[in-house]
């Protein structure tokens, strides 16, 4: 298990694959701002993360990104203390897609805060 608060490249969801079955196969819950999709992937336990804003919401690319950078890094500081210890000893990983469904803005603060529910709530799932 990864303990250092970064993000790296083995953490983002890239395989298309693995995206379809997760929306296809996998559970999902809301906590505003956010829509989660998680599924159980067999083998190492790692957890992979994509995470997305709407184009139909935010017209600007500025906006989609500033939302992205802003859950990057709440999930980011928090994985390590509130995700990461439910897979422990487990044989399997996650695949997780976290979207940004709010209609507009918000601070950080609000963010991080709504992001410290949603892993507590997938700590609980894994």
């Amino acid at each position: 298990m990864m303990k250092r608060k970064t993000f790296s490249k083995e953490e983002r969801l890239c395989s298309k694959r693995l995206i379809d079955d997760l929306f296809h196969k996998g559970s999902s819950f809301f906590i505003y701002p956010y829509r989660v999709v998680f599924m159980q992937v067999e083998g190492a336990p790692t957890v992979q993360v994509l995470l997305s804003a709407s184009k139909r919401r935010f017209r600007h690319a500025v906006h989609r990104n500033l939302l992205k950078r802003r859950m990057r890094e709440s999930y980011r500081q928090q994985k390590g203390a509130l995700l990461y210890p439910a897979l422990e000893g487990k044989p399997y990983g996650l695949a997780i897609a976290i979207q940004y469904v709010g209609g507009e803005l918000l601070d950080f603060s609000f963010m991080s805060e709504r992001m410290a529910a949603v892993l507590k709530k997938l700590h609980g799932e894994a």
